[in-house]
Parts: structure tokens; C-alpha cells; sequence
């Protein structure tokens, strides 16, 4: 025999056991044991049955993402109550704040498909913070964490309000976390 035709031959034969099985009838595929990362959006349960309730809060000049433990994740509505009741106190122990107060009132959220809109009025006379971008970053960015909404919404007197993006442009459009990325830790 060829020594050239040897090497091509036992290629061919190793090759034909390389490959998938055909079965006859379908089989059941089982997810591999282990946790896998959950993507940006959703909430991930515990064993216990407990979810992520995702917040931005601020952290120095930028917003920093924390979940609270709960045993259902709220409506988007009650969700942003928690988040205007700003960091609890470990959170704020561990240097969180808030930009909202003073700087955003809202008066209330709606849900239309995959997009929150926030109803807000005019902030008092009285605000103790000017920091607008990160207060509408906090809300953008802690709702567009929930696997329920895509992109957040604002209006006065039922109009379409323009708010403060990171990069300093404003927007009547609906915002995602991305306006707001530069704020967000690497």
C-alpha cells in the first residue's frame, strides 16, 4: 500500500466517528448544574425564591447599581417609591446617596408596552441639589434594570419633557441606560 494513501485513509476513519449521534427519537436536554450570568434587564432568583429589586443610586460623581432582596419585584410604580426613598442605611453606610430629592418630584408611572413614563413637576423653589443628570440617570437607570422595561419616559402637564442626558444634550425621547453609561462604574 501507498505510505501517502495510509495517513489519508486512517484520517478518513478517525474522522467518521467524530461527529453527532443521530437518534431515533427525541431526548430531553438537561441545563448543565451550575449558575450562569443573568444579562442586564433581568432579575435573577434565589433558592429561597427572592429577586433582585434593582437601584441607581450615587456614588461620589456617578451612579452605582445595587439590588435589594425581595420576595417579588413590585410594580414599576411602587418599584420608583423605593427608589425615591433613596439608600437604606447600610447602603448609605457604604457611601450611596441620592440625587432626587429637591432635584426631580414625581408625581406617578405608567407602563405602555415595554416603556415607563414618568409624570414629574416642577421641583420647589426650595431644592437642595442641582443634579439633574444624575437624578433622571437614577430613575433611567434603576427602571431599564427591570426585565419589564425597555426605556423610560418623562411629561409635565402630559406633555413630553426634555431631560438631562450624561453627555449634556437633552432629550423629550424615551431614554435607556445607555444615555447614561458614562456615569456608570467600568
Amino acid at each position: 500500500m501507498n505510505r501517502r494513501l495510509v495517513p489519508a485513509l486512517l484520517a478518513v476513519v478517525l474522522s467518521a466517528g467524530c461527529g453527532v449521534p443521530v437518534d431515533d427519537e427525541p431526548r430531553l436536554v438537561r441545563e448543565p448544574p451550575g449558575r450562569f450570568p443573568t444579562p442586564a434587564g433581568t432579575s435573577t432568583a434565589d433558592p429561597d425564591g427572592r429577586v433582585g429589586e434593582p437601584f441607581c443610586f450615587v456614588r461620589d460623581e456617578g451612579l452605582a447599581v445595587v439590588n435589594r432582596r425581595v420576595d417579588g419585584l413590585p410594580g414599576v410604580d411602587a418599584h420608583l417609591q423605593h427608589l425615591l426613598a433613596g439608600p437604606d442605611s447600610a447602603e448609605r453606610r457604604s457611601g450611596l446617596a441620592t440625587a432626587l430629592p429637591g432635584t426631580v418630584v414625581v408625581a406617578g408611572a405608567t407602563m405602555t408596552g415595554n416603556v415607563a413614563t414618568i409624570d414629574v413637576r416642577q421641583a420647589g423653589q426650595d431644592a437642595r441639589r442641582n443634579d439633574e443628570v444624575l437624578a433622571y440617570g437614577q430613575i433611567v437607570c434603576s427602571l431599564t434594570q427591570r426585565p419589564d422595561v425597555d426605556s423610560v419616559a418623562f411629561r409635565r402637564d402630559g406633555q413630553p419633557l426634555e431631560v438631562p442626558r450624561a453627555d449634556g444634550s437633552v432629550s423629550a425621547l424615551p431614554l435607556t441606560a445607555a444615555d447614561y453609561r458614562p456615569l456608570m462604574p467600568r
